[in-house]
């Protein structure tokens, strides 16, 4: 007899008593989802790119470790010698639902130039980067030529270790220490708001608020859906978008939702809802949130900002601060408008985070494409 998923549902359920007993045993039943370690080849965290030397190849592994909306890596790379590229946005990878300015692409390029800078200095190369882009709808956005140099002692861990913790953040108030540690050369363009100060229950209330609305937004879902990969299959064959691993779905559910439930599924009424009160619930948690300023007009001023989030993001880890941008607040209309009634016009908020300390810091599991598939030669 075939059994339908809320056949499969309740029969999970019903035995999941059973499993929690045994870990090692859930475990081997339920498996996990794909995550980016499972592409590792051997001890080298990136895989070999014919048209490229083997330093080249591994600044640009390393840069792609940059966050981006929906996982969608916006970037490409076309080489002009061998020691000189082009880093573009690669018009394919848009959301145009919920960023048809390009504004979240471009800070996800920045973060991605960030990252090959460091990368470039730990291996032996300075990065010369050039803001190329006149409009946020350019599609070359930047020029970066290599010279050799002498390496950096930055931990290139920090890279690799990067995540986005959407789960687990503690209501205690950020220590001041911290968010000075934290400021870093963001100082005068990071603010920090305690949670349950007024000002941080406003935002709660309006990134509540501002979800809402992107779920109730017909384009906002179909995009959403578009760009999720819940199936194991799905996540080799693409390597991007949202996973369950990168979702934080795990155990019995991440199994059901991988086996079981559809990107399409996510439209229905249901789905929507518990998307909702997951969002609902991760606002109720956490030690407050920080809005970071944007550095200028235009591509270079968001390309700068994109950088210097990924300097304090990549130091987050070290003291045990989850970080989780909540961008609806700047995407839908009843955000902008919070925004703009609750600021004077010259604050220009370029980054939404809520953030908590964490126990302990888990694993980044996101997938990332490989060099060659983002590479135009």
């Amino acid at each position: 007899m075939k059994m339908t998923r809320r056949g499969f549902m309740l029969k999970s359920m019903a035995g999941a008593g059973l499993l929690v007993g045994s870990g090692a045993l859930f475990s081997a039943c339920m498996g996990h989802g794909v995550r980016r370690d499972d592409f590792r080849n051997g001890a080298r965290a990136f895989e070999p790119v014919p048209a490229l030397d083997e330093d080249t190849a591994a600044i640009l592994y390393y840069a792609s470790l940059a966050p981006s909306g929906h996982n969608s890596q916006p970037w490409y790379i076309k080489m002009i010698d061998r020691n000189e590229f082009l880093v573009g946005a690669d018009p394919a990878r848009r959301l145009t639902a919920v960023d048809p300015d390009n504004r979240e692409a471009l800070l996800s390029i920045g973060a991605f130039l960030e990252n090959l800078s460091i990368a470039a200095g730990c291996l032996g190369y300075e990065a010369e980067i050039k803001v190329i882009a006149n409009s946020q709808k350019d599609e070359e956005v930047a020029r970066v030529t290599l010279r050799k140099a002498k390496a950096t002692d930055y931990p290139i861990s920090r890279l690799v270790s990067r995540k986005t913790v959407k789960r687990g953040h503690l209501t205690t108030v950020i220590k001041a220490a911290d968010i000075d540690f934290l400021s870093g050369e963001l100082k005068g363009h990071l603010f920090y708001f305690p949670r349950d100060t007024r000002h941080a229950n406003c935002i709660k209330e309006g990134a509540i608020e501002a979800y809402r609305s992107w779920v109730e937004r017909d384009a906002a879902q179909k995009e959403n859906t578009a760009w999720s990969r819940l199936s194991n299959a799905d996540a080799r064959k693409y390597r991007d978008g949202l996973t369950t691993e990168g979702m934080e779905i795990k155990g019995i559910a991440g199994f059901y939702v991988r086996n079981f439930v559809s990107p399409e599924d996510f439209m229905k009424p249901g789905m929507l809802k518990q998307s909702l009160q997951f969002a609902v619930d991760r606002a109720g948690e956490g030690g407050g949130w920080i809005i970071i300023t944007g550095y200028g007009d235009g591509v270079a001023g968001l390309i700068e900002t994109g950088r210097r989030f990924e300097r304090m993001a990549l130091t987050a880890r070290e003291r045990l601060i989850g970080l989780h941008p909540m961008t609806q607040l700047l995407e839908e209309e009843p955000g902008q408008k919070l925004i703009a009634s609750n600021h004077v016009s010259r604050m220009n908020a370029q980054f939404v985070l809520r953030v908590g300390y964490v126990e302990s810091y888990p694993q980044p599991v996101s997938l990332r494409r490989p060099v060659s598939w983002f590479l135009r030669t």
